[in-house]
C-alpha cells in the first residue's frame, strides 16, 4: 500500500515532472533526486497579440525520500518556476514546497505548498503541454484549486479486490491575508476545506471533489466548488478521454454562480505522437452568458524519453461576454532534466 500511495502522489504531482527526475543519491534508506524541465515555443500565446518566443511552465525541483522503518517513508520536495527568457529580476518563484509521510496502511499526510486533493479530481483534463484547463487556475494558490499554498492534506486508498480501488483525499488551509490585484487590495482568506473521493476500476476513474471557505474582499462570501470528473485510458498511450464539470460560487472572476466544463480526447500513436483535442467553457449560471469558451487541437511528439516537441492551435468560440475574439497558437519543444 505504501508504494501505491507514493505512486498516487507522483501521479498527482505529474506537472512537477516527478516521473522524469534523475536520482543523484541513493544510499541505505535515503534517496535524492533532481528534476524538472525547460521549454520554449514560438507563437501567439498566453494573451499575446504578437508572435514571440515564450515559455510554457519551466521548473526545477529537488526531492528526497527516507525510509524510517515500521512502514513509514518520509519525503520532501521543493520546486521553483524558472524565468530564463526575460533576464528578469526574479529568476525563481516557488511552485511547491512540502514534507510528507506515507504509511503502509494509514495513508499519506503532507504539509506545505502542494497539489491539492481537489486537483486530484479536476486535474484529469489538465494534461496537454500548451492548452489545458484554465478555470482551475483562478486565484488557485489561495483557493487550493490546483497548487495549494500552506495546506495540510491527507490521502489514502482502499483496494476492493476485483471491484476496483477507492481513493480519498482531505485538505485544509488556514486563515491568512494577502495583498492582490492592481490596484493592490487586501484580501482575507478564511480557513478552507477540501474533500475528494474517486473510484477506479481497470482504466476508468470517477471522481468528486468539494472545495469551500469564506473570502473577504469588500464583503465576505463563500467561495466554493463542487466538481465531478471521469477519465478513461492512459494519456499518451492509446485512447485517453476525460471530462470535468464544476459548479462554482464566486470562484471564476468573482461571479456568483458559474458552471465550468472541460472535455479532453487524446490518442497516443505507437511511434510517440499524441493527438489531442479539448474544449473548455465557463458560463454564468444565472444569466446563462458564456464568460469564455475555446477549443484546441494539439500534437505532442516524444522524440526521446527526455525530449518532446509540441504544437497547438486554440480557437476562440466567439460567444464570450465582453471579450474580443482571440485565437492562440504555438510550436515548441520541452527538455526534461
Amino acid at each position: 500500500m505504501k508504494m501505491k500511495l507514493l505512486a498516487i502522489a507522483v501521479m498527482a504531482t505529474a506537472c512537477g515532472s516527478s516521473a522524469f527526475a534523475a536520482e543523484v543519491y541513493n544510499r541505505g534508506n535515503t534517496t535524492l533526486s533532481i528534476g524538472g524541465y525547460v521549454d520554449v515555443g514560438v507563437g501567439e500565446y498566453d494573451s499575446s497579440d504578437e508572435v514571440e518566443v515564450h515559455s510554457v511552465s519551466p521548473r526545477i525541483n529537488i526531492s528526497g525520500t527516507q525510509d524510517l522503518g515500521n512502514g513509514v517513508t518520509v519525503d520532501a520536495k521543493g520546486e521553483w518556476s524558472l524565468n530564463y527568457l526575460d533576464g528578469g529580476e526574479q529568476s525563481f518563484s516557488t511552485r511547491l514546497g512540502y514534507i510528507g509521510a506515507t504509511h503502509d496502511q494509514y495513508g499519506r499526510l503532507v504539509a506545505g505548498t502542494q497539489w491539492s486533493p481537489y486537483y486530484d479530481v479536476v486535474g484529469v483534463t489538465d494534461l496537454p503541454i500548451a492548452f489545458a484547463t484554465d478555470f482551475i487556475y483562478d486565484d488557485y494558490y489561495f483557493l487550493g484549486t490546483a497548487r495549494a499554498e500552506r495546506m495540510v492534506s491527507y490521502r489514502n486508498s482502499l483496494s476492493l479486490g476485483d471491484v476496483g480501488d477507492l481513493h480519498i483525499g482531505l485538505g485544509w488551509q488556514g486563515n491568512h491575508t494577502e495583498e492582490v490585484g492592481d490596484p493592490v487590495t487586501t484580501v482575507e482568506y478564511h480557513s478552507r476545506t477540501q474533500a475528494a473521493l474517486s473510484f477506479s476500476i481497470d482504466m476508468v476513474t470517477l471522481g468528486y471533489a468539494y472545495n469551500g471557505g469564506d473570502v473577504t474582499r469588500t464583503e465576505k462570501v463563500d467561495q466554493q466548488s463542487h466538481a465531478v470528473s471521469i477519465s478513461a485510458g492512459e494519456y499518451g498511450s492509446g485512447f485517453y478521454g476525460a471530462a470535468v464539470y464544476a459548479m462554482n460560487d464566486y470562484m471564476n472572476s468573482g461571479i456568483e454562480d458559474t458552471d465550468a466544463l472541460e472535455l479532453l480526447l487524446a490518442y497516443g500513436l505507437g511511434y510517440g505522437m499524441n493527438v489531442i483535442g479539448n474544449y473548455e467553457e465557463v458560463v454564468d449560471s444565472d444569466s446563462e452568458n458564456t464568460q469564455y469558451s475555446h477549443a484546441a487541437l494539439q500534437l505532442e511528439y516524444t522524440i526521446t524519453p527526455k525530449f518532446m516537441g509540441f504544437a497547438g492551435y486554440q480557437f476562440d468560440a466567439g460567444n464570450d461576454i465582453g471579450e474580443k475574439e482571440e485565437d492562440f497558437w504555438t510550436i515548441g519543444a520541452r527538455y526534461f532534466l
